[in-house]
């Protein structure tokens, strides 16, 4: 089917070629004609920062009303998937925003998204049961897939090289804001209120996005034909929607070498073989080869996605580490972690003055070197310390994750012209999203299993009330050393990776974006 689209284009012009010295070596200029300097972009970065505050509260604000919910609506033994089925509908639905942002402009695509999502915390709000709420959350899931991709791509639009790593550092405060500010909304609004609201204080947030974006984020089109690969997006959705289920359901729902795990794992492969032939045959496929046969791009893939896979140490295992084993209540447990959201922006913030000067890759290579040896350090900790030692090596970690996450994407975008950079960004994150759903499966099995071997069967819960008993608390101390070494190993294969596959120099566009 043919559709009459839009070519969109964006960007500050000439930028990218002001930096020159040992930053990067220069590339293959970008086809896309020079467009003009967007008018008011102050206002635009606005409308940004809120649209990415929606995706980023979304999870944290309802994680503190869970108990008022459950109460409200029921359902408790599937109130995990308020979170699951949300993060499987951004995640399944990244590439494909990605590639109808290049296609049709990044504004339809993000208003589509913003006004999704409002759509599904309206729903949310009016829900009547668990199952329901569930439902609706996918659909916030869908829009907030659109949002998370468009917003970094147009950011990465504005602005050239220079300024590209200060706008991203931005978007980042408003991750690191979000993790402290939406559990205590959350909590407020619960306690004091009715948990409905916090669905709804997402309207006048996404309507103030709309309207900024309405009315200043201009875009140059130049009409086009294009073919829109639908099989090949429904068979991307699958594949990635089986997988996730899978790894989201195994060892909890059923075991993972039962009937079911087996099942999804070997439909989700088939789809994928599918999607691989039919993106082979499209015109325009919604993951194009070029994704796979840059190194650059492959590169970053990968060790973002091991960056997925590492975070789930510490923003799952850290706060069940502190109130088992060094006996904090949720509060305090919850500052130990929420200091590496501190650090992380303000690390990003800065590495714009390391990548400039010794490149994106030497840069992110130092970063996630160091992250490497600050996971391997956590299992050396006193058995019951203090907690500022655990608190301490999550400032140290945020720090040095923000050398590593910023310089990659702000490198992989410059890499390429306006017609692919919502793509690219869109693959980069899909594939840090499908590495924490692997870190959830596989670090949750590596701690299930110390568990197990440690006392004989896993607690039903980790967090006994009234305490945890000191054969627990060993074994929930081994079993969080076991993860952190873990992801100390993933932190090491992203260091090989970038090594052995990044190039030395990314090859940066010069002649505009």
């Amino acid at each position: 089917m043919e559709w009459c689209g839009v070519h969109t284009l964006l960007c500050t012009p000439g930028e990218g070629a002001a930096v020159s010295g040992p930053v990067e070596r220069t590339a293959r200029s970008s086809a896309a004609a020079e467009p003009a300097r967007p008018p008011r972009r102050g206002r635009i970065v606005a409308a940004l920062m809120l649209a990415m505050a929606l995706a980023a509260m979304d999870s944290t604000i309802i994680s503190t009303a869970v108990p008022q919910i459950v109460g409200d609506l029921g359902g408790l033994s599937v109130f995990s998937w308020l979170f699951s089925g949300y993060l499987l509908a951004v995640t399944v639905t990244l590439p494909v925003y990605g590639k109808l942002a290049d296609t049709f402009g990044r504004k339809p695509v993000l208003l589509a998204g913003i006004a999704l999502f409002l759509l599904g915390s309206l729903l949310c709000a009016g829900a009547w049961n668990m199952a329901s709420l569930i439902a609706f959350r996918i659909v916030q899931g869908l829009g907030g897939g659109a949002i998370q991709g468009t917003v970094q791509t147009v950011a990465a639009d504005l602005y050239g090289l220079k300024e590209r790593g200060r706008i991203q550092a931005a978007l980042s405060t408003v991750w690191a804001v979000s993790a402290i500010a939406g559990p205590l909304a959350g909590g407020f609004l619960a306690g004091y209120g009715d948990w409905r609201w916090i669905f709804l204080i997402n309207l006048p947030v996404g309507a103030a996005a709309l309207v900024l974006i309405l009315r200043h984020l201009h875009e140059n089109i130049t009409r086009t034909r294009h073919r829109i690969d639908w099989p090949g997006a429904v068979a991307l959705f699958l594949a990635g929607g089986l997988l996730l289920f899978a790894l989201v359901q195994g060892g909890i729902a059923w075991p993972w070498l039962s009937w079911q795990s087996l099942t999804l794992f070997a439909a989700s492969a088939v789809c994928t073989a599918g999607t691989v032939v039919i993106e082979r045959r499209a015109a325009e496929p919604i993951i194009p080869g070029w994704v796979w046969r840059r190194r650059v791009i492959v590169s970053v893939n990968l060790a973002l996605g091991a960056l997925g896979l590492l975070m789930i140490a510490p923003t799952v295992f850290l706060p069940t580490y502190a109130q088992t084993v060094l006996g904090l209540g949720p509060v305090a447990a919850g500052f130990v972690l929420s200091v590496m959201t501190l650090s992380w922006p303000l690390s990003a913030a800065l590495s714009s003055r390391v990548y400039l000067r010794i490149g994106f890759r030497n840069s992110a290579v130092i970063g996630m070197s160091c992250a490497t040896a600050i996971l391997a350090a956590f299992p050396l900790l006193p058995y019951g310390g203090p907690a500022w030692q655990p608190a301490l090596l999550m400032l140290l970690l945020g720090g040095a994750l923000g050398l590593f996450q910023l310089p990659l994407i702000v490198g992989v975008q410059s890499t390429v012209g306006w017609a692919e950079r919502a793509t690219t960004t869109s693959s980069v994150l899909f594939c840090r999203q499908v590495g924490q759903s692997v870190g959830a499966a596989v670090f949750g099995a590596v701690a299930n299993h110390t568990l197990v071997a440690r006392l004989g069967a896993a607690p039903a819960s980790l967090t006994p009330p009234g305490g945890a008993a000191e054969p627990v608390r060993r074994a929930v101390a081994a079993a969080v050393d076991h993860v952190y070494v873990g992801a100390a190993a993933a932190a090491g294969a992203a260091v090989l990776v970038l090594l052995f596959v990044a190039p030395r120099r990314f090859p940066v566009l010069t002649d505009g974006d």
